[in-house]
């Protein structure tokens, strides 16, 4: 069976903006932003945008005159980025594929795209277009999770799922902690012109305030739910039943703390 793992759309992007925004996007988020704006860019462009989390964050940091566009494969996950922008801010929102993007050569000081490269199926295609319209000197910002070592959620959602369908289990949960393989993303990146990459490995507790609306954002806010309803005879609420079981007792003996572990990355178009 042949399942997409980047289609965001119907009622999704409203369950990954409201129940797993918060846990999984919102503090790195802060993280990738502050690292952005440490160089002061005008014209900024961010791809795989999603719901505007790192959107609106980032829009905070550039200088008053600085203006960003914020791009994503899925309309419908933009227009509940656009909510979280007034008018009047410097902020535009464009579907666009990031392996193949709409805009001239040249054009911007910096691209960011958090958590969302592991989902491009053609990954050096997107590293080339972000230096393509990248201006020389201009960085490109990035970040992918770790692996299910450093990630119980990756870990619990695969196999807790997977066991409804021990036949064909739904992948999505393979696809955001498979992309971790430092060589190989540094060889992408260095074929694509890229000079100076540099890594950092972030980790973080994230207080789990309710693991019944996590795992109803597991399961409702991504291509997981379109996955479980394509397979047909299971109840997609019993699956966030038994991941809010599995999640209450992961997090029980740490105090209600789930660990999270992200990559980022920078590197810069030569000049």
């Amino acid at each position: 069976m042949a399942d997409n793992t980047a289609s965001f759309s119907g009622s999704i992007p409203e369950f990954y903006d409201r129940d797993l925004g918060p846990v999984f996007f919102a503090d790195w988020a802060k993280a990738m932003a502050d690292r952005v704006a440490a160089h002061a860019p005008e014209r900024v462009l961010e791809t795989a945008a999603g719901t505007g989390i790192v959107t609106r964050v980032l829009r905070d940091r550039l200088p008053p005159r600085g203006s960003l566009i914020s791009t994503d494969l899925n309309a419908p996950m933009l227009e509940v980025a656009r909510r979280k922008i007034s008018p009047g801010e410097k902020v535009e929102f464009q579907p666009a594929d990031a392996t193949s993007l709409p805009f001239g050569d040249a054009s911007f000081d910096a691209v960011v795209c958090q958590f969302g490269i592991m989902f491009f199926p053609d990954k050096d295609k997107g590293y080339g277009e972000a230096f393509r319209v990248l201006k020389p000197g201009g960085r490109f910002h990035f970040s992918v999770w770790d692996d299910h070592r450093y990630n119980p959620t990756g870990r619990i959602a695969h196999q807790v799922i997977g066991s409804f369908f021990p036949k064909d289990p739904p992948p999505f949960y393979a696809v955001p902690y498979g992309y971790t393989q430092l060589d190989a993303i540094r060889d992408s990146v260095e074929r694509a012109g890229f000079q100076e990459l540099t890594v950092e490995v972030m980790r973080t507790d994230h207080k789990l305030a309710s693991a019944a609306d996590f795992a109803r954002g597991l399961v409702y806010g991504n291509p997981t739910i379109d996955q479980i309803r394509a397979r047909g005879g299971v109840d997609p609420d019993a699956v966030v039943s038994a991941l809010t079981d599995a999640f209450e007792r992961e997090v029980a003996p740490r105090g209600g703390l789930l660990p999270l572990q992200v990559i980022l990355f920078e590197t810069r178009r030569p000049n």
